[in-house]
């Protein structure tokens, strides 16, 4: 079902929302980094949230992203492709900082500080953190409709992520799952991306649906919501091999990778459109990555189109519900496709 003021009322409240984002964001605040280029004057660090967030923080202390600032510096692999891009620590001034660590600048000082956490998919928090839980400088509950509304407003304006943002979600996730940087494929022979597929990554051992039950539960997503992953996700890889073919500069591993991704991603979309004409969005994001040839020196080509792609990824998220796209349901991976064992 498409969105709109009339068929729900929590869609009216999305759309003041956006509004008051877009009136925030008019007088110069932050956009939401990508995972892989954020700013560690901007990170606050995991334990802040986790004044609030303790069952979070503790799903996520269960998780690989929690554990590879441990275990990525003694690892062979690791070490081996470091060597070969002449990096000795992995947790300082190397390739492997953005993906596989929180990196936080204190005092003139940058370093790593922890594995993936809370900022690397929520935004880099120090203009919201505050903001987001202050409550309007009320306490819980005490506040009114139009308060929550602006409250929310600003924390997404200042950079926050949050759970409804599906698709800038995606986007964040795939900007590590499909890697940015040529050398470090062509080169220290790192993988070019993984299998990343957002629902059988998201209701996996990440998953941490426990804020709104007060950790009560961790529940599976609904089926509407799983739909709506589906399909974000699979925009977003597209537009993600787009931007990775239009900044390859050889014919190497890197280049032919990101351009199969991308060809495959194409092909994807195609299908998810014939599946679902109602949304006409599908069919033109198809469009877009169709009018750029997937070779070399074709940056400004590769590069228009993903952006098309990003406005209407954006666009999809947020005009549908996922409650008519039934057609698509056999095609939703289930729990036994589900990236490692979610926490009850």
């Amino acid at each position: 079902m498409r969105l709109n003021a009339t068929n729900t009322g929590r869609a009216a409240g999305f759309l003041r929302a956006g509004l008051l984002a877009a009136m925030v964001m008019a007088v110069g605040l932050a956009r939401p980094a990508l995972a892989s280029d954020m700013n560690p004057e901007l990170v606050v660090g995991p334990n802040e949230c986790a004044e609030c967030h303790k069952k979070e923080t503790a799903i996520w202390q269960g998780t690989h992203h929690f554990t590879t600032f441990r275990d990525l510096p003694q690892s062979k692999e690791a070490k081996e492709i470091g060597d070969k891009m002449g990096v000795k620590r992995l947790k300082a001034d190397s390739a492997c900082l953005s993906c596989h660590f929180t990196v936080q600048t204190v005092a003139g000082e940058t370093k790593a500080i922890a594995g993936n956490s809370c900022e690397s998919c929520h935004g880099e928090a120090r203009n919201w953190y505050k903001v987001h839980s202050g409550f309007s400088g009320k306490k819980e509950g005490q506040e009114s409709k139009e308060e929550i509304a602006a409250r929310w407003a600003k924390s997404e304006a200042a950079g926050m992520i949050r759970p409804k943002m599906t698709y800038r979600l995606a986007k964040n996730c795939f900007s590590c799952h499909l890697v940015p940087h040529e050398k470090l494929v062509n080169v220290g022979g790192h993988t070019a991306g993984s299998a990343f597929e957002l629902v059988s990554w998201s209701q996996g051992e990440v998953r941490h649906n426990t804020w709104y039950n007060k950790g009560a539960s961790n529940p599976e997503a609904s089926l509407e919501r799983k739909r709506m992953l589906f399909l974000v996700g699979r925009i977003a890889e597209l537009e993600t091999a787009l931007i990775g073919v239009s900044k390859a500069t050889e014919k190497a591993d890197y280049a032919l990778k990101m351009a199969k991704r991308a060809d495959n991603a194409r092909k994807v979309i195609a299908s998810l459109a014939k599946l679902l004409p109602e949304a006409p969005e599908l069919a033109e994001v198809h469009k877009a990555a169709t009018s750029a040839a997937l070779k070399l020196n074709n940056e400004a080509e590769l590069a228009a189109a993903a952006g098309q792609i990003s406005v209407l990824g954006l666009k999809f998220a947020d005009s549908y519900d996922g409650s008519s796209f039934g057609a698509i349901d056999k095609y939703i991976p289930g729990p036994d496709k589900f990236k490692g064992k979610p926490a009850n």
